[in-house]
């Protein structure tokens, strides 16, 4: 298969090579196009008002793997592939192995993910990858995983159009207890700011805070019962795909607000 790959952690991170190398090894045509630079949490931010540069990168992956450098967000690198340096269109746009998970409602701030959904909203299927670790440096179970669910999506297409956001535990093969189909998690942050002083006497503040691993949520009616949280089955290290799209419209809020008397604006 034509594979793109990015990810939100640069260029140079263990994780892209970990998955190129080994989609290559695989005999996919693998084109990987990343940022310069690390653009954690950048969300699905656009380059409008400085150019944005592309540069070759040799020796650093695969013999058979092309890959660019990007100045861009995760966003601008998906985007600048596909019009700009790719000569056709990818069976699929991959984004990852991010260093670190990328569960609940986390992936609203996630360039990984939103790599994945520029894929997206081209038309074409994505799957956003993450090792649930921002310490352990062992891609490989990851990489293994993903060569494998694109071996089963050749022999069994995905049935709509979709973005597949794939959380891998950070444990050995061995260890992975299965894989589970999940639905967004709810994570919320505790003393989210740090206050400081600079040597110069002057107050600031770092972004940092606690995470609380899951809060309660009422149940969405518009999803099947039953469907564990990714933050709940990756504690139990299954490896979770849950299936997202770009369209945030609360269909039963919709339902509800229709029955709303909204009065017409007077001119």
């Amino acid at each position: 298969m034509k594979l793109l790959l990015s990810n939100d952690d640069g260029i140079f991170s263990l994780g892209i090579r970990s998955l190129a190398n080994t989609l290559a090894a695989a005999g996919h045509d693998v084109s990987v196009v990343c940022p310069d630079q690390e653009r954690s949490a950048t969300g699905h931010g656009l380059t409008l008002h400085q150019p944005i540069r592309a540069e070759i990168v040799e020796s650093i992956f695969h013999p058979a793997v092309k890959a660019w450098s990007c100045s861009g967000t995760p966003a601008d690198c998906v985007k600048l592939a596909l019009w700009a340096l790719l000569d056709s269109k990818p069976d699929f746009v991959l984004s990852g192995i991010n260093q670190g998970q990328n569960l609940g409602s986390d992936i609203l701030y996630s360039g990984t993910v939103s790599a994945a959904m520029e894929g997206l909203l081209e038309g074409i299927p994505s799957i956003a990858f993450s090792l649930a670790s921002y310490t352990l440096r062992e891609f490989k179970p990851a990489a293994q995983y993903a060569k494998q669910l694109l071996d089963d999506l050749q022999n069994n297409p995905l049935p709509a159009l979709m973005l597949l956001n794939v959380n891998i535990p950070p444990v050995n093969s061995e260890e992975i207890a299965g894989v589970a189909l999940t639905r967004l998690g709810v994570r919320r942050y505790i003393d989210v700011f740090q206050k400081r002083v600079d040597p110069r006497g002057k107050t600031y503040y770092w972004l940092a805070g606690e995470v609380l691993e899951e809060v309660e949520q009422p149940h969405d009616l518009h999803l099947p019962a039953g469907i564990p949280t990714d933050v709940e089955k990756i504690r139990h290290n299954y490896i979770t795909l849950t299936p997202l799209h770009y369209n945030l419209t609360d269909g039963p809020a919709l339902q509800k607000l229709l029955t709303w008397q909204i009065p017409n604006l007077q001119s």
